[in-house]
């Protein structure tokens, strides 16, 4: 099971892709995959001028299609998502998100940038149909740093906070999605079965 990640920041490195990267091994953990897309993954004219038909296009459509959920990371800047996240969203189908879990995870300067994640990220995600959208995290700059070694550092509270998230979007992508059960499951399932019948 994989989730795709769209990472709306228009900066390289960014704190938004901190927060993305923090949450991978959680997921992996919970044995969920990430594919990442950034804005950066496409040629300038097909994601300005929305070619549908560009092969990156159709690819992250595809993935998407395929997902269990998806991951929406965007910075905050002027109460509202990026617009490099827009321009992401825009490329997808109507309902591209239907029956699809999202867990919002939004970076901003200052804390009263938090509730552009109910009043802006929200409500583009619903408009795609998104089943669930998960409370998501907010991050302040300042909560976000990385390591000598490149890897994320997150302050004891905000990691908390994301650990909590992941294990609440994890448990409803299981949920949606069960895995099936191995050869062996199956055959004492059945065994079981004509025995009690």
């Amino acid at each position: 099971m994989y989730v795709v990640a769209l990472l709306g920041s228009p900066s390289r490195p960014s704190r938004t892709a901190r927060l993305v990267d923090a949450a991978i091994p959680l997921l992996r953990e919970q044995g969920v995959e990430t594919v990442v897309i950034s804005v950066y993954d496409f040629a300038a004219e097909d994601i300005l001028y929305g070619r549908f038909d560009s092969p990156a296009i159709k690819n992250l459509q595809q993935l998407v299609k395929q997902s269990a959920g998806l991951i929406v990371a965007t910075p905050v800047y002027k109460a509202a998502y990026a617009g490099a996240l827009k321009l992401l969203l825009d490329v997808l189908p109507e309902g591209a998100l239907e029956h699809k879990p999202v867990l919002p995870l939004v970076s901003g300067g200052t804390a009263a940038h938090l509730l552009a994640v109910d009043y802006a990220v929200k409500p583009v995600l619903g408009a795609l149909k998104a089943q669930e959208i998960h409370s998501g995290v907010f991050a302040v700059e300042s909560q976000l740093s990385v390591s000598s070694s490149g890897q994320p550092v997150l302050v004891p509270e905000l990691a908390t906070r994301l650990t909590k998230a992941v294990a609440s979007f994890a448990d409803n992508l299981k949920t949606l999605h069960p895995p099936l059960p191995g050869p062996n499951e199956l055959r004492d399932s059945l065994v079981a079965l004509r025995v009690s019948v």
